[in-house]
């Protein structure tokens, strides 16, 4: 049985970070997270109200205008990003613990996930810190000049999913302090907890009152704060259907957002790669987090007359997977966050099943407790088919055959979404040339690691903007021009 995690000690019970004080909630709704492994009780937080989502919005407002924090230098805005790195760092064990207890991500992943983000934060300082606010341009037409200026776009409303609770908040949090902004951050409902607890790790820091709050809640907290007109930008990670209702809400408006969405990303292989070499690298980027990654390689495209020896060289790799207990120190994959999640990933397998695929490996639940799925691998599809086209945010994997590069490049791109990919050949500049071509945000060559440094995000229904890199300090800053006379 997981220990039960506390909830800040400097707070009440079911507390709220509002204003750089623990408050409780106006409403007395829950949400209870369980262990997705073991089904104890973690902990609880509170279900925010619309009147919690107004005083943080109120909070985060006041800390705009009238407080220290967009006044402040942005060298001194750094100085808080590296105090909250430093705060971080102390207590990464802990902040890993509580994301495996709460979704379910097995230690060495969830340990990374607690550990990176003091690494961004440091990035952004050093960003802040040569940040240019101000510029000086000639006029065209005259011999004056223009004084082009640089401001935080006030206050932000950040939405984090679950699957990776702690970098994904990091990821906004960062650039938005930065920039000078001000946040209200609605995590989770299944990962409330760790949210909670960066946010006594920012009242560590030192950071100004109202600077950062967290409101905990389900969806409808989530859309008072969408909704808030005291809210000057969004900024949301999740499933496309959820963004096409914040993109619709944002539009009316006339409001900025970013939104990274979903993918169902694919990795080609050409004609003259290896299998020993691709294989290993789909078995990590193919399956991470238990299938719950956005940009996860769930496309595997080869050479049709190769289809087979990738097929058998994959599952061999899936059935080598350790799924089980996400503490163990052998297990390579935890369970799915919830009976919801695990229950739509079995749906979509067993249709496809009944269309006529071939399910290599897996596509049952895994033994013992817990929401596992085993590792599964699916051939014997059409590309157009339901299970080749839509995001499963599961470890289900579809092996398609092609034709050659124009083939594969076809089928790649018929896809509604173009978040991640990748390309696999001896050829580095092959490769390279093949990605240029792809749509699709992000593409990886004989491999697929992110950089931090480095703009992400998605084309079509993969989402608008972009996270990562200096790029992103441009989604938190609006532009203003003084003509000088």
């Amino acid at each position: 049985m997981a220990a039960e995690a506390q909830v800040p000690a400097a707070g009440p019970a079911n507390p709220l970070l509002i204003g750089g004080d623990w408050v409780a909630s106006t409403g007395d709704g829950a949400l209870v997270v369980t262990d997705p492994f073991t089904g104890g009780v973690v902990g609880s937080a509170p279900r925010g109200t619309a009147a919690d989502v107004d005083r943080a919005v109120a909070a985060a407002r006041r800390a705009f205008i009238a407080g220290d924090w967009v006044a402040a230098s942005a060298a001194r805005r750094a100085e808080h990003l590296r105090a909250l790195a430093d705060a971080w760092e102390r207590r990464g064990d802990e902040l890993a613990e509580l994301v495996t207890s709460e979704m379910g991500q097995h230690a060495a992943l969830s340990l990374g996930n607690a550990v990176g983000p003091p690494r961004v934060l440091r990035y952004y300082a050093e960003l802040a810190d040569r940040l240019v606010e101000e510029e000086v341009r000639p006029k065209l037409l005259s011999d004056s000049a223009t004084i082009v200026r640089r401001e935080p776009v006030g206050v932000v409303g950040m939405i984090i999913p679950w699957n990776y609770p702690l970098s994904l908040l990091v990821s906004k949090l960062a650039p938005a302090l930065a920039a000078g902004c001000t946040a209200v951050v609605k995590p989770a409902e299944e990962t409330p907890l760790s949210a909670l607890l960066v946010g006594e790790l920012c009242i560590e820091a030192g950071f100004p009152p109202g600077v950062v709050n967290v409101v905990t809640g389900g969806r409808q907290t989530g859309a008072e704060l969408v909704a808030h007109r005291g809210v000057d930008k969004i900024a949301f990670t999740g499933s496309t259907e959820a963004g096409r209702a914040i993109a619709r809400e944002c539009a009316e408006r006339l409001r900025p957002v970013s939104l990274e969405l979903g993918g169902k990303s694919a990795a080609v292989v050409l004609s003259d790669a290896d299998p020993a070499q691709v294989v290993p690298h789909l078995r990590m980027r193919s399956f991470a987090n238990a299938g719950q990654t956005c940009f996860l390689l769930s496309r595997v495209l080869v050479p049709r007359d190769r289809l087979e020896e990738y097929v058998a060289a994959l599952t061999d790799a899936a059935e080598s997977i350790r799924v089980g207990d996400p503490r163990h120190p052998d297990t390579e994959m935890g369970p799915l966050v919830s009976e919801r999640i695990r229950a739509r990933v079995a749906a979509l397998v067993d249709e496809a099943r009944r269309e006529g695929a071939d399910i290599r490996t897996g596509g049952a639940y895994a033994n013992g407790p817990g929401h596992g799925y085993l590792p599964t691998v699916i051939t014997g599809v059409d590309p157009s088919s339901r299970i080749a086209q839509e995001e499963v945010f599961g470890p289900v994997v579809v092996v398609l055959g092609h034709d050659g590069e124009e083939d594969a490049l076809r089928i790649a791109n018929d896809s509604r979404y173009g978040l991640g990919g990748a390309v696999f050949s001896a050829d580095e500049a092959r490769a390279i040339a093949f990605a240029r071509r792809m749509e699709t945000g992000t593409v990886g060559i004989n491999s697929y690691s992110p950089d931090l440094t480095a703009p992400f995000g998605g084309y079509k229904d993969s989402g608008m903007g972009r996270e990562n890199g200096p790029e992103a300090l441009d989604q938190y800053r609006m532009y203003k021009s003084i003509y000088l006379p």
